[in-house]
């Protein structure tokens, strides 16, 4: 899948969990839907992209993805 398609939906997946108070509830609840509906493919290619810096995604989406290791 294209990396830059991955970051966007990342992101907006963030940007929906970014309004939630406590901050490590939003983190756990990033990486709890990205574990549950993305394909471990999709997951792989988004923490191998954090690995190399994931200068396009959201901090509260890093922190998350991080989990996913």
């Amino acid at each position: 899948m294209n990396i830059e398609r991955l970051v966007r939906m990342a992101n907006d997946i963030g940007n929906f969990f970014k309004a939630e108070p406590d901050h490590a509830v939003a983190v756990d609840s990033v990486a709890l839907h990205l574990k549950r509906f993305w394909d471990p493919r999709m997951r792989k290619e988004i923490v191998a992209y954090v690995d190399g810096g994931g200068a396009e995604l959201m901090d509260l989406v890093r922190e998350a993805v991080l989990k996913l290791r």
